[in-house]
């Protein structure tokens, strides 16, 4: 989908790169996305006290909840992968909600972000599985009988395949659509009464799709830790 108008396409012109900009509007507003992660998480590290402010006190319950959610589902094994998949749940998060901001372009509407996203969290799903089991992992992907790894194998290596188009094709569908729809009502209802429903309820599928990609890379990292069958 292309937009009439992108703020940072048109600070890229003053500097000769706006053609580029243009055509890669998910680049640059995943730059954007990481500079405001990154700003965010040293103001909350440079803010940290000994005795906590009511912000650090919610900010710390939410975390640490979102730890131990992690923790219930894959064991201890699973607590030292805990920041990458929360890292994915607020770039993810971010990403969605830029959307929803007049001028802005979600990066998580274009496939390439959300593959590279599933493809970091499928390929670490499976580094911690060779860190938990060593050379036994490859047992994940044979099945219970010797005499079926012929059938199993190539049904698994499938199987793992389609995680990361699973991954890639629900937040990107999700989030395209949510463009789509608010592109539309703006075209036909003006600027801005007719998005306001949808832009409401993007917010929550932001936040919903944010989290089902945290979940379901959780759901993958417990599997690779696991005992094989």
């Amino acid at each position: 989908m292309e937009h009439p108008y992108l703020i940072l396409t048109s600070l890229f012109e003053m500097v000769g790169l706006g053609e580029w900009a243009g055509a890669h509007p998910h680049v640059t507003y995943m730059w954007l996305s990481m500079i405001i992660l990154i700003f965010f998480g040293w103001l909350a590290g440079k803010s940290i006290s000994i005795v906590p402010t009511t912000a650090q006190n919610v900010f710390e319950a939410i975390i640490s909840g979102l730890e131990e959610f992690v923790v219930s589902i894959t064991g201890d094994e699973g607590r030292k992968s805990f920041p990458l998949v929360l890292t994915i749940f607020l770039f993810v998060l971010v990403g969605n909600l830029m959307g929803l901001v007049p001028s802005f372009y979600p990066p998580t509407a274009n496939i390439n972000t959300t593959l590279a996203c599933a493809i970091i969290a499928v390929s670490w799903s499976h580094v911690t599985g060779i860190q938990q089991h060593g050379i036994k992992y490859i047992k994940h992907f044979l099945g219970p009988v010797p005499a079926m790894i012929p059938l199993f194998f190539p049904i698994e290596i499938i199987g793992h395949l389609a995680r990361v188009l699973s991954l890639t094709f629900r937040l990107f569908g999700n989030m395209m659509g949510h463009e789509l729809v608010v592109g539309i009502l703006l075209t036909l209802g003006g600027m801005f009464l007719a998005p306001l429903p949808i832009m409401a309820l993007g917010a929550f599928v932001a936040l919903v799709q944010a989290f089902v990609f945290f979940l379901l890379s959780t759901m993958y990292i417990a599997g690779a830790i696991e005992e094989s069958h």
